[in-house]
């Protein structure tokens, strides 16, 4: 089943049938709102809004762990997020949107990045954090609109809740980025702890500040001129990739923690089992 997370702007999708809403416990602490389930041309889907119902979450306030745990408890096997992000090339243009395929940490270390730890060792592997299934899925969804989506980008996730200096946004760049945003990690890598196919559909909201025309970086009246029109195309977008079959998630997706966790499983409590079991399914 897929996930959708909506990110800022997205706090329910339009045309979605639902179902119910479920406020979901979880050892991890409270998600962001409540999981909605429905129906979005007639395929099962859940929704999940990042920020919580009127944007109420920074990015680093968001229980990313609560919020991935919430959807796989819910039956979800893929996680589809739609982000809010800042350019680093001048071809990913404002308005433009994107895939990212690799992603750098810039964070400080405030967030959970994971499940594990507490007396469970585990360490999956994030070469390729993406789904390329769902990728190309997206992208060719976005072919069969006309919706040109630009890929192989690298997603530079930053702490937030402040813009970042010219310094930052130059760092990012020369680094190989060319793509800034506050909320995919450590939410990418908890997928595939929770054994997610995971991507992230990018609006492009503005060039940051690395550009040498301080009348192009970034503001938070900015990012929001060009915002509603973006949003309509990833929502075209969505509707596209929905009006099809759904890919199958990689087998070595679905199986991440098989060989990943160090720890026997005999060894845990019964409360460990419970939620060991569910990231396992």
């Amino acid at each position: 089943m897929l996930a959708i997370m909506g990110g800022t702007g997205i706090y329910q999708l339009p045309e979605m049938i639902i179902d119910d809403e479920q406020v979901v416990e979880t050892p991890f602490g409270e998600p962001s709102g409540s999981v909605v389930r429905g129906r979005y041309r007639d395929h099962p889907i859940l929704f999940l809004a990042r920020h919580g119902s009127g944007h109420r979450l920074l990015p680093h306030e968001v229980n990313y762990r609560a919020n991935v745990f919430a959807l796989k408890a819910a039956g979800a096997t893929m996680l589809l997020g739609l982000s809010a992000v800042g350019s680093l090339r001048q071809e990913i243009e404002p308005g433009d949107l994107v895939i990212p395929e690799q992603y750098f940490d810039w964070t400080r270390g405030r967030r959970a990045q994971t499940f594990f730890g507490n007396g469970i060792a585990a360490h999956v592997s994030t070469a390729h954090p993406v789904s390329a299934r769902l990728v190309q899925s997206v992208v060719q969804a976005g072919e069969k609109i006309g919706q040109t989506i630009h890929r192989s980008a690298t997603y530079a996730c930053v702490e937030g809740p402040r813009l970042g200096t010219r310094a930052e946004s130059l760092f990012l760049r020369n680094a190989g980025c060319d793509l800034v945003g506050m909320t995919n990690i450590p939410e990418v890598f908890l997928a595939r702890e929770a054994q997610l196919a995971y991507a992230t559909i990018g609006m492009v909201t503005d060039y940051d500040c690395w550009l040498d025309d301080s009348a192009q970086h970034v503001s938070a009246t900015g990012i929001f001129e060009l915002y509603g029109t973006t949003l309509k195309k990833a929502f075209n977008v969505l509707e596209s990739l929905l009006e099809g079959d759904l890919p199958e998630p990689e087998p070595e997706i679905r199986t991440a923690l098989k060989n990943a966790m160090l720890t026997s499983f005999d060894s845990l409590s019964s409360d460990q089992k419970a939620w060991v079991t569910v990231l396992q399914r």
